[in-house]
């Protein structure tokens, strides 16, 4: 078989990324550029993740990026030339399945017993009943097309939809196909166009699965086409240059180096993974990170574990008074927002990019404001709502994997890489936004969604057949099984048995790619996956273990952040 390297493509992916023309050139200062180009690419040349996509090459392209925008960070802050960029690409792969890799004193994402460890917060039991966990779920339609219906994390809504109950407390975790072919059964009494009319009247989560050439050519992907994978674009710019602070901690770990983002205050207001990936590596290059959720919002408990990593984690009601004071508070000193809900959500709330323009303008400092959202911007289906499966299915990811498998139909790719993948969109647009701040002024609006990833990733093209099928045999012998309506979890998990064989060391030298750390959040010890970007000068790491939902006061707790006095 003829040799394939994954450093290649990733170097490959790397001048697709800057080399985009005009119209759709990336909104990065030249310094970044620059660095990005010098980075080294290190590590095992081999294909090892079990999506027909190049995911790692796309990953590894997308750190050198952030790692590129740190460095002119770097430069500008500290006033040295950083000299040594490092991306390891089995830890830009961990990055895209870290879920999976994360525990809590041993414990993982598919072992039951975790949940005693866990805050639930599954208010709605959308995750931990299996009946409901399968109403976020693709199945087949009356003619013969493909939906993912999709209750978000309530359940009823999808269920109801299709004239089904919303409980079924006699379904347990061994019944699993019974459900398929339970819940099967009623959507396949709709066409794809009646399930769109219920889907919208409802205002759910749920997409048709299409194949690429179908998206490109659709209305919503000619709007794309013509945007940047990610955007950066001025909200304001009246307010002066924000300097970075002058003074700043330094970690006992770091080795004297100091970090990019010290002393910079970031409010999350996220679920799930891509929003709070964002903040996660923002965290990882010494942010104040304050996660605000509302006390009755769900959320999905163990995502927690290694997604709150580095941040502390409080709950405001922003719909009461009390909650709007204090969130105003510490909005008064923050510098970067980052906004993972249903568009318009914090707009409707008044915390969006109208009234950051008026309290920038108000305090005499600018603000970075991110949205990450699932079908991207200024493009038809922009207003809705979705999760990495929706946009695995409406961009032709589902049924690339699909086709790859041998398979006339859509398959979800393992693990939510879209997810991780779209969080570094997010990540660097914040960095972004946070130099052109300090040295231009005005407030700035990231913008990085997950249909966005999909198009760069697929943009990379696929494995040949040769190398796919090589990678195929090599899998646990239940891959080769996976269906159309199997679910994301059970997809990881098998997933998981062939990662097991094909890439070891990440639990034979588990050191080298997670960190331990003592949680009492989660009463013990958690292991989570380390960053991904190595520099020379500077320090990339955490600061603060992980926590769960509304475990912290929320207010600010780093006495060396920066401030709007």
């Amino acid at each position: 078989m003829s040799k394939y390297s994954i450093i290649t493509g990733a170097q490959a992916a790397l001048s697709q990324l800057i080399a985009q023309p005009e119209g759709r050139t990336l909104p990065l200062p030249q310094a970044a550029i620059d660095y990005a180009l010098k980075v080294r690419f290190t590590g095992r040349d081999q294909v090892f993740l079990p999506c027909v996509m190049k995911e790692v090459e796309a990953s590894a392209a997308l750190k050198a990026i952030e790692g590129g925008m740190a460095a002119a960070i770097g430069e500008l802050r500290f006033g040295f030339k950083e000299d040594d960029i490092e991306i390891n690409m089995e830890q830009a792969a961990a990055f895209l399945f870290q879920a999976y890799l994360a525990s809590v004193d041993g414990l993982t994402k598919l072992d039951k017993e975790v949940r005693a460890r866990l805050r639930d917060t599954d208010f709605n039991r959308a995750q931990s009943n299996i009946y409901r966990r399968l109403s976020a779920n693709l199945y087949k339609t009356k003619d013969n097309g493909f939906y993912h219906i999709h209750g978000s994390l309530a359940a009823s809504p999808a269920l109801e939809m299709i004239g089904l109950p919303s409980h079924r407390e006699e379904f347990t975790d061994e019944d699993y196909h019974q459900i398929l072919e339970y819940i099967g059964d009623a959507v396949a009494k709709f066409t794809v166009e009646e399930l769109e009319e219920l889907n919208n009247e409802r205002k759910l989560a749920g997409i048709y699965a299409i194949k690429e050439d179908e998206f490109l050519a659709s209305a919503h992907g000619q709007a794309l086409q013509k945007q940047p994978y990610w955007q950066v674009d001025s909200i304001e710019t009246t307010t002066p240059p924000a300097p970075f602070p002058e003074s700043f901690p330094i970690n006992p770990e770091s080795n004297d180096r100091p970090q990019i983002l010290s002393g910079i205050r970031i409010l999350e207001l996220c679920r799930i993974i891509a929003g709070p990936t964002v903040t996660r590596i923002l965290a990882e290059y010494g942010a104040e990170v304050l996660k605000i959720t509302a006390p009755t919002s769900p959320d999905v408990p163990f995502f927690q574990v290694d997604g709150n990593v580095g941040k502390h984690a409080a709950e405001l009601d922003l719909k009461t008074p009390e909650g709007r004071r204090i969130f105003e508070e510490l909005l008064a000193s923050a510098d970067v927002i980052v906004d993972g809900y249903r568009p318009g959500a914090i707009e409707k709330l008044g915390y969006g990019p109208t009234a950051l323009k008026e309290l920038a303008q108000k305090r005499g400092k600018g603000y970075v404001y991110v949205n990450e959202n699932c079908f991207g911007y200024d493009a038809p289906l922009a207003h809705r709502a979705g999760w990495q499966q929706i946009a695995d299915c409406v961009s032709g990811l589902a049924w690339a994997q699909g086709r790859a498998m041998g398979r006339n139909e859509p398959i979800i790719p393992p693990f939510p890489m879209s997810d991780y993948g779209t969080g570094c969109m997010g990540a660097i647009a914040a960095l972004t936004g946070l130099y052109r701040r300090a040295t231009e002024g005005g407030s700035w609006w990231g913008k990085a969604s997950l249909v966005q990833f999909d198009m760069y990733l697929m943009s990379l093209g696929s494995y040949s057949n040769e190398i796919w099928q090589n990678l195929v045999s090599k899998q646990h012998e239940d891959f080769a099984q996976i269906r159309y309506n199997d679910s994301v979890d059970h997809i990881g998990k098998t997933a998981l048995k062939g990662m097991k064989k094909v890439a070891p060391w990440y639990w034979d030298e588990e050191d080298t790619y997670l960190q331990e750390i003592d949680c009492p959040g989660f009463g013990g010890k958690i292991k989570i996956v380390r960053p991904v970007v190595k520099m020379a000068k500077t320090w990339n790491g955490f600061n603060e273990t992980s926590r769960p939902n509304g475990y912290d006061k929320a207010e600010w707790w780093m006495e060396t952040s920066s401030s709007s006095s």
